[in-house]
């Protein structure tokens, strides 16, 4: 590997930076893990000491690197990063999945990738154009979550519907849609995806005639909810319902 600079999306490999994001990496993903940069101070920081045992268990390669870190991360005290190649996933058709169509910012991206995580969707879409799903950023804000997910990316979303087969789409806008509320008195299956648009424009009109369009109600004093936080709500109301009915 040449001498590393600031990430390219040119490159074969990224970084992951920051101590817990890259244990995550080498508990999850340690077949693609190249080295372990270590920042010189980083010796006695919570979680260091069993960054390098993973390292040394999975034989990657441990370096102190802390200039190298200072120009991967813009900061000082990143401690830690995993030089990782890039991979591509295979998403499960029978799971629950979500979709993000070209969004355009990579902290909404990574918190959208931990909250599906931590609400137990491990399936996660994007079409193009969109965010770097391997850019440190977005691997950073995902706080890791990226390494235990399945993520795949498409040029279109007829694309992933030609590789998904059929499904329940729920296309979150508010053209032709039914508040949230209302489309979960309806049964809902685990073949089904939760589909949301870019942060400025949402989703184009033609989602409209895709699936069950649903909106998230809320009161006049703002036009629209924060991506992420969207994402957020209508994953955890389908995994509610999803425990109501029992649905595995």
């Amino acid at each position: 590997m040449s001498a590393l600079s600031g990430y390219k999306s040119e490159l074969d490999y990224s970084y992951c930076p920051g101590i817990f994001p890259s244990v995550e990496c080498l508990t999850y993903r340690p077949e693609m893990a190249r080295r372990l940069l270590i920042h010189s101070a980083a010796e006695g920081r919570e979680g260091a000491d069993r960054l390098i045992e993973l390292a040394e268990k999975n034989h990657v390669r441990v370096e102190e690197a802390t200039r190298a870190l200072a120009r991967i991360s813009g900061k000082e005290n990143c401690y830690a990063a995993v030089v990782f190649g890039k991979y591509r996933d295979k998403l499960d058709p029978e799971k629950p999945q979500v979709l993000l169509h070209q969004p355009g910012d990579s902290g909404n991206v990574g918190t959208i990738l931990r909250t599906a995580l931590g609400f137990g969707i491990e399936d996660v879409a994007l079409i193009r154009p969109c965010v770097d799903v391997f850019d440190p950023r977005t691997v950073r804000a995902s706080m890791g979550s990226l390494f235990r997910l399945r993520v795949a990316v498409y040029d279109s979303f007829e694309e992933y519907q030609a590789e998904m087969g059929e499904r329940d789409y729920y296309p979150f806008m508010l053209d032709a849609s039914i508040p949230l509320d209302e489309a979960l008195k309806k049964p809902i299956r685990a073949r089904r995806t939760l589909i949301f648009g870019n942060e400025g424009r949402g989703l184009p009109a033609s989602f409209a005639s895709v699936g069950q369009p649903v909106r998230i109600p809320s009161n006049d004093k703002v036009d629209s909810l924060n991506l992420a936080i969207a994402a957020g709500i209508g994953i955890y109301a389908f995994l509610d319902k999803e425990r109501q009915e029992g649905i595995n």
